[in-house]
């Protein structure tokens, strides 16, 4: 369930950037969010929903992700790009997914970007 969602975000995400960015101009998708002060806080303490909500905003995307051993965790992704088109010039784009446990408390966090 994990990786279709994530497959599902990415492909929308692709594609809106694709058909919006299709003129000659600059466009921007998502909004834009600092990993390093998300990673600096998450690092030193146990983050609970309302926290990440503070710090980041509200997710774009929210799911459940399914663990090997069957549990289920509440998963929320962030995602920010921007480029210019057609030339896909100066294209940027990273996502940062959070899951959290059925309690609310942040369990895990991955992110990737393209630089």
């Amino acid at each position: 369930m994990h990786n279709k969602l994530k497959s599902v975000v990415n492909t929308s995400v692709m594609l809106l950037m694709f058909v919006a960015l299709s003129g000659c101009s600059t466009v921007q998708i998502g909004r834009d969010f600092d990993v390093k002060a998300f990673e600096e806080i998450a690092g030193m303490a146990d983050m609970s929903k309302a926290q990440v909500r503070d710090l980041l905003g509200a997710p774009k995307s929210t799911g459940v992700a399914v663990e090997k051993d069957g549990s289920r965790l509440v998963e929320w992704v962030y995602f920010y790009g921007s480029g210019q088109l057609p030339s896909m010039s100066d294209t940027h784009f990273k996502m940062l997914e959070i899951r959290f446990t059925q309690a609310g408390m942040m369990q895990s966090y991955n992110w990737s970007s393209s630089q």
